[in-house]
């Protein structure tokens, strides 16, 4: 069975990151799309510009629409946790499956040099929205109440996983959202 993906978001590479390397990173997402470069990665959206690498900026942007199968989700996450080690500092990169039964699934895919920096980039994302949600229907000394109750629940994950040994685990995660926090460009 084969379902509509979006792909979106860009990735933000260390100093001296050449193309090769990206597409080396990258190859269990070429190798399932049947292409070698990431300009063969063409997405089935004309006015989608795909995966495009800027050496100038040195970032990594993606905007790609396919048709994928079951194993696809896989080949993204091994691809996307092979080019966290050629970032200079995390970014998100969102997923969003079209099923034809219409419940659309989307995922935040974090990519980052290290969990740590994953870690402090997905607190961010969380404080930034909890704050915009939050500002509208209380003052601001409530907000921060609620900001401050946030980074302690952060804080705790982050000395749990280290407990656990599991920050060493990998430098990209994915959290499943629910689908009211869809994101349009």
């Amino acid at each position: 069975m084969r379902i509509e993906v979006h792909v979106h978001g860009n990735i933000f590479l260390g100093r001296g990151v050449r193309l090769s390397q990206v597409e080396l990173a990258l190859r269990p997402w070429l190798e399932y799309l049947d292409v070698e470069t990431i300009a063969e990665a063409t997405s089935i959206e004309r006015e989608e510009p795909g995966i495009q690498f800027d050496t100038r900026e040195r970032t990594l942007t993606i905007c790609w629409t396919g048709d994928v199968g079951r194993s696809f989700h896989n080949q993204l996450s091994e691809a996307l946790q092979n080019i966290g080690a050629l970032t200079e500092y995390s970014s998100e990169i969102e997923v969003t499956y079209y099923p034809e039964n219409g419940d659309d699934e989307f995922y935040q895919m974090f990519v980052g040099p290290t969990p740590e920096s994953i870690h402090e980039f997905r607190r961010q994302c969380v404080i930034e929205d909890v704050t915009n949600m939050l500002s509208r229907h209380l003052n601001q000394a409530e907000v921060n109440q609620v900001t401050t109750l946030v980074n302690q629940l952060f804080d705790q994950d982050w000395a749990a996983r280290k407990v656990t040994g599991e920050t060493a685990a990998s430098s990209s995660t994915v959290i499943p959202l629910h689908p009211r926090g869809k994101h349009l460009h």
